[in-house]
């Protein structure tokens, strides 16, 4: 599993509106691991993918492009984080 990050810059709030209608749109089947997080001038959302390669396909490919700028976010910063070494998480304190 790869990680990678994708840094949005803005108004939190409204990219975070923007951010919910992305994922609306989204099977949840098709995601493994997918976190967003809310920070001063900003969001910031971590994402998997099977590979280094299929996230450098997956993060730079029009139809993720589209997805984002449809949704009313704009152009992140992508970064490849690495391979995960392990996960782990409780969602029992999330809303």
């Amino acid at each position: 599993m790869f990680l990678g990050r994708y840094d949005f810059d803005g108004d939190p709030d409204a990219l975070l509106k923007a951010y919910d209608r992305m994922m609306a749109a989204m099977p949840a089947e098709a995601i493994s691991f997918h976190i967003c997080v809310r920070r001063d001038g900003g969001i910031t959302i971590y994402d998997t993918c099977p590979s280094a390669e299929v996230f450098a396909e997956f993060s730079c490919s029009p139809q993720t492009r589209g997805a984002m700028t449809g949704a009313g976010l704009p152009e992140p910063v992508v970064t490849p984080l690495g391979e995960a070494h392990a996960a782990r998480a409780s969602t029992d304190y999330l809303t």
